[in-house]
Order: C-alpha cells, then sequence, then structure tokens
C-alpha cells in the first residue's frame, strides 16, 4: 500500500457525539449511588439498563453489522464507547458479551442461530461470556481449556469474566483437528458455572465447568481460529481503551480534589511536588489514549499498521497507566483515598484487574518484540509502523 494512501487519523463528529451520549447517560443513570447498589445484587448488573445501553444508545451493537441488527460501528467508535464506559464504571457484561463474544461470533461463519444470537446480544435482551483461558495473549492452543470430541465439550475455566449471569456460553474448544468454537446454553446438562469473588467487585468472575455438554459448534479450525484471534485482537484494543478511561477519570478527580483540599492554608495542587505528579499523570493518560486508538484503529484497517503489534503496544501502555494512575490518585487523596466510601479503591481494583486479562504488561512486552526485533533480517533494517 503506498504510503500516500494512508489517511491522517481523527475522532469524527459522530464519535465525539456517542461520547457526548455516554457521558451523559453514565452521570444520570449510573452514579457513584447506582453503582455500589448495583454491585451487591445477584446479576452484578441491572438488566434494564443493560438493554437501555442497547435500544436506546446502541453502545451494544456498534459490532454487529447492520444486516444482522446491529448498527455496523467500527473498533475505534467501540474503544470510544469502552472509553467512556470505563471512565465511569458501568457495570454489566462488556468485556464478556461485547468485547469478545459478539467479535467471535461476528467472525465466525453464519449458520446455527448465529444471526438471532447476535441480534440479541446486539439489543440487550441476551448477554454472554467467552469461555477461554484470557489471561495470556492469544496464541491459538492455550486459549482453550475445554476440549471437544463432536459436539460434546469437557473441561474446566478458570475466572471466567461475566460468565455467572450469561445467558449464552461462547466457549473456545481444543478439537482433534485444531481450534472449536462453540455456544453452549448454561442451563444444559453437564454445565455446572459457579459464581466466585472477585478482587474487582464491579466485575463478576465464574468458574466454568463442561462436563461432555453439547454445543452447537459454529466453527472449526482455521475458521474458530480465526474467529478466537479476532475475539481476542478486539478485545485487546477495547479493554486498553476502558484503562485509558480508568486513568483520565481518575485523573480528574484527583486534579479537582487538589483544588479544594487545603494543606497549611493553601490547596495542595499550588505545591510543585503534588503540581508534577498531576502532569505525570497527565501525560501517561493522552499516551495511554492514544495507544488504544491506534490500536483499534489498526483492527480496523490492517493497511494502518500490524494489529497485533498495536494491541501489544496498547495493551502494555495502558495496563501499566491505569495501575499507576490509580495508585497515585490513591495516594494523592491522602487518607480519604484509601476508605470504603470514597470511589478511588474501585477503580484501583478494576486497574489491577485489567492489567491480569488478556495477557500482563511483560507478556505484551515480549510480544512486541517478538513481532518486531525477531522478524528483522537483513533486507528490513527497520519495523513497519503506521505513519498516520
Amino acid at each position: 500500500m503506498a504510503e500516500q494512501e494512508l489517511r491522517e487519523f481523527d475522532v469524527t463528529d459522530e464519535q465525539r457525539e456517542l461520547r457526548a451520549a455516554l457521558h451523559r447517560f453514565a452521570g444520570r443513570q449510573h452514579d457513584e449511588a447506582t453503582l455500589r447498589r448495583i454491585v451487591d445484587t445477584t446479576d452484578g448488573f441491572d438488566r434494564a439498563l443493560w438493554a437501555r445501553l442497547g435500544t436506546e444508545l446502541g453502545a451494544l451493537s456498534l459490532a454487529v453489522p447492520e444486516d444482522l441488527g446491529g448498527a455496523g460501528g467500527t473498533c475505534v467508535d467501540q474503544a470510544v464507547a469502552a472509553e467512556e464506559l470505563g471512565a465511569a464504571l458501568v457495570t454489566g457484561p462488556l468485556l464478556g458479551t461485547v468485547a469478545l463474544a459478539v467479535p467471535a461470533l461476528v467472525a465466525a461463519p453464519a449458520g446455527d442461530g448465529r444471526d438471532a444470537l447476535l441480534a440479541a446480544l446486539a439489543d440487550g435482551s441476551r448477554t454472554a461470556a467467552l469461555v477461554a483461558r484470557l489471561t495470556e495473549p492469544y496464541d491459538g492452543a492455550s486459549a482453550a481449556g475445554v476440549t471437544a470430541d463432536g459436539d460434546r465439550l469437557t473441561g474446566t475455566v478458570e475466572h471466567v469474566p461475566d460468565a455467572g449471569a450469561a445467558d449464552v456460553l461462547v466457549v473456545a474448544a481444543a478439537g482433534p483437528d485444531g481450534p472449536v468454537l462453540a455456544v453452549v446454553d448454561p442451563g444444559a446438562d453437564g454445565v455446572r458455572v459457579q459464581r466466585c469473588g472477585s478482587f474487582d467487585v464491579t466485575r463478576p468472575v465464574a468458574r466454568v465447568v463442561l462436563d461432555g455438554a453439547t454445543g452447537t459448534v459454529l466453527a472449526t479450525g482455521a475458521d474458530a481460529d480465526g474467529a478466537l484471534r479476532h475475539a481476542f485482537r478486539t478485545a485487546g484494543a477495547l479493554l486498553a481503551a476502558e484503562q485509558a478511561g480508568i486513568a483520565r477519570r481518575l485523573l480528574d478527580l484527583t486534579v479537582a480534589y487538589a483544588k479544594e483540599r487545603l494543606q497549611f492554608g493553601r490547596p495542595i495542587g499550588s505545591f510543585q511536588a503534588v503540581k508534577h505528579r498531576c502532569a505525570d499523570m497527565l501525560v501517561a493518560v493522552e499516551q495511554a489514549r492514544t495507544a488504544a486508538l491506534h490500536a483499534a484503529w489498526a483492527v480496523d484497517d490492517p493497511r494502518v499498521d500490524d494489529a497485533d503489534l498495536a494491541v501489544s503496544i496498547a495493551q502494555a501502555t495502558c495496563s501499566e497507566t491505569a495501575y499507576r494512575v490509580a495508585a497515585d490518585a490513591v495516594q494523592l487523596h491522602g487518607g480519604i483515598g484509601f476508605t470504603w466510601e470514597h470511589v478511588a479503591h474501585l477503580y484501583y481494583k478494576r486497574a489491577v484487574a485489567d492489567a491480569a486479562l488478556l495477557g500482563s504488561a511483560e507478556a505484551h512486552r515480549e510480544r512486541i518484540a517478538a513481532l518486531v526485533l525477531d522478524t528483522l533480517d537483513d533486507d528490513v533494517r527497520e519495523p513497519r509502523v503506521a505513519t498516520g
């Protein structure tokens, strides 16, 4: 692709309107009091509010093509939404349904009720979770914690986000001829979904046990591998955007607190040490947002950059930024930042939990080295990067 054919990236007016609409929705319908009430419920999210995200705002249907009942949005559209929803810690199976299950289903071959399921996920009437090992970057074999013998699935997968209240389980399995992607009813025989305690109370996890459960096989071999690879790639970009949103929100809270908290008769924000810390947080947040949007752009358009490389850069950058900004926010809030009553600890826990999903920052840096340095030879002196 000639260099002049690559356009510069910019957020569109429609994406700014989407961000503003989600910001208003979160401020009115999902404030801190609502968040604390919802996390104590059985499902861990409000199904009526979830349905409104799907029907009124269309935030759940961005990844679903229009001919399948969705909005036909781009990954950048989804990243804009993920950042704003992450900034508000909006509860609901966003990771399990929107970031993982829907992209896997979209990339899988049509048939066996897939289209009807996607339409239901897009409007919020049903939820889903991807049953796979989510602690490492996707490399094919390691993602499957379940074995497939025809349509019979057996295995146990720990710490599956959003599986406890999922209406549908999308299972990544290892079959005799390679990866298998199947859909399983969580209420079927041979299926046990055991809710587990989670460090991050805003995102429930569960242990999924399949003992010869019957599933509807959607894809096998290269088709299943492609669907899972697309799901992990998309989820990596969206998780990075969520982490950027968390960091941005914590920066805003910290700056506001530094302006009003008095020490020695002066706002603590007037002290040089606090100013410098906030400035460092701002630089990190802007870098994280840029990396996350670039990753989403690369997922949308392979001409931009190597999508796996861009996603790993975003994951390595945003995981560390969210954690460090969260830790700094707690510290700069002083004693109140450590209390249950203050919201900072909820963001801190989400930042720590997010950093363990889809591969740690260290794992992604190793992947970056493999994708860039290990591929250089005598004819390729420099790694390929986007110019936009």
